[in-house]
């Protein structure tokens, strides 16, 4: 299989530059033009997809070479672009920065490189004129495998600013396809842990994305960033189909639908629970469960028939007197859990089934207190199962990544969920009865008997 949709990565120097207002724009920019455009983003993120998701109408997906291996960027990247005009895959940090100690592990130029794809490098120009030559010579230069094949410039004061960075520039050998001014109005507003999600904010995040895509129409050159991305390399191999990927776990293949003992995958969603991987959703549905939505803000009970719930991330720290005050919910996650139904919890699931967040009552389910902390918890871990899961057997390698300001207390349970050997070795999470709860996202493409075993655990518990 040849795989050739026209595709671009957007980059930058570093973190702040304008990557996502520049990659938002652009993605809602060739949408408007009637392109069905594919959004991807590097690295484990979940709030910057939910914006692409706005701007495409399609589903942001993640390109992370540590949490899936670099051999699983291609496949996933062809699974997400599969019918499309044009992707745009939206960089991480700066260009060069990956996983630490691991090299170019995780960063954006390796998935350049593994998606054989041109860069277009933004650039804050706000504090520079001729040196922005020199900055983007290093970079261009830096890795000959990767293509940088145009600027955008951002944040630029004037029309005397931009002669004398594009003067500059001409002598660079790398053409400017754009040159934005600062406008106020696309930014969006953050948070602890960063951007905060389309979710909570859904009316104005329209406008934003709509302010995105005007600036970029106005100000960089469609037609060229177009013809560029139609130069990307072919790539080849297979798509990602999570049926075949669980059909080669799963003896006599995949399930065409839920088996009468298998009910319902419930899977947390709504303003208070964001953060979740489309490829989640697949492979449960490919392993035979019937997948559906609740939201714990607004929902008093479970949907009819779930026999296992799924709590990925988010932000209930924001939202702990709503979800507190939702007692009939969080009596029905009590009672299906201690029935001994599969539930895996990440990080904001954790915080849910504590005893307690903030001082506001949670779900009980874990005998764990929580609560917001200063101290930032950020970074890929490299972890193995310690305990027999509704998730993993004990041994199980999976990579993932922990971003939160917030503590639980204990750390890990009797049987704790992952053992962590950097940047200290630990033990951290729970496993009790059929509950796997954890502060580490990770990423089950990675490791799809993860998804076939939770679902056979919904049929015998």
């Amino acid at each position: 299989m040849v795989i050739s949709v026209p595709r671009l990565v957007i980059a930058a120097p570093s973190s702040g530059s304008g990557k996502t207002t520049v990659a938002t724009g652009l993605m809602a920019a060739f949408a408007s033009r009637g392109l069905a455009v594919s959004p991807h983003k590097v690295g484990p993120d979940y709030i910057d997809p939910g914006y692409h998701a706005l701007a495409t109408g399609r589903v942001g997906r993640n390109l992370d070479a540590y949490l899936c291996g670099t051999e699983l960027i291609a496949p996933l990247f062809a699974h997400g672009a599969h019918g499309c005009d044009l992707a745009v895959v939206e960089g991480v940090m700066g260009l060069y920065d990956g996983a630490a100690g691991e090299g170019e592990l995780a960063s954006t130029a390796q998935v350049a490189k593994l998606l054989r794809a041109p860069v277009v490098l933004v650039v804050d120009a706000s504090s520079q004129s001729r040196s922005v030559a020199a900055l983007v010579h290093g970079f261009a230069s830096w890795d000959p495998e990767v293509r940088v094949a145009g600027v955008i410039l951002n944040k630029v004061g004037s029309s005397r600013h931009e002669e004398m960075l594009r003067e500059a520039l001409d002598e660079s050998g790398v053409p400017v396809l754009g040159c934005l001014r600062r406008a106020a109005q696309v930014d969006t507003p953050a948070r602890h842990l960063g951007l905060v999600p389309v979710a909570e904010r859904r009316s104005d995040a329209v406008d934003a994305v709509g302010a995105m895509a005007e600036q970029v129409r106005r100000g960089c050159d469609l037609d060229a960033l177009y013809a560029l991305a139609r130069g990307a390399g072919e790539l080849s191999g297979a798509a990602w189909d999570a049926a075949e990927v669980v059909a080669a776990q799963t003896p006599d293949g995949p399930k065409d639908r839920a088996p009468a003992g298998a009910k319902r995958v419930a899977v947390a969603g709504g303003a208070a629970f964001t953060f979740s991987y489309a490829e989640h959703a697949e492979l449960l549905t490919a392993a035979g469960a019937e997948v559906v939505t609740f939201d714990p803000l607004r929902d008093e009970q479970l949907p009819d028939g779930t026999g296992g719930l799924v709590i990925g991330g988010g932000f209930p720290e924001v939202y702990a007197p709503e979800l507190s005050a939702n007692e009939p919910l969080r009596k029905a996650v009590a009672e299906l859990a201690f029935g001994g139904a599969p539930v895996a919890a990440e990080c904001a699931g954790l915080l849910y089934l504590s005893r307690e967040l903030d001082g506001q009552p949670m779900c009980g389910v874990l005998d764990v207190s929580a609560r917001m902390s200063e101290r930032l918890t950020l970074g890929y871990r490299d972890a193995v199962a310690v305990s027999d899961s509704a998730l993993a057997v004990a041994g199980t390698r999976m990579r993932g990544h922990e971003f939160h300001r917030t503590v639980v207390e204990p750390g890990a349970g009797a049987a704790p969920a992952w053992g962590v050997r950097a940047p200290e070795r630990r033990v951290e999470g729970f496993v009790q009865q059929g509950v796997h709860a954890s502060y580490l996202h990770t990423h089950w493409a990675s490791q799809p008997g993860v998804a076939r075993r939770f679902v056979e655990r919904c049929r015998t518990s």
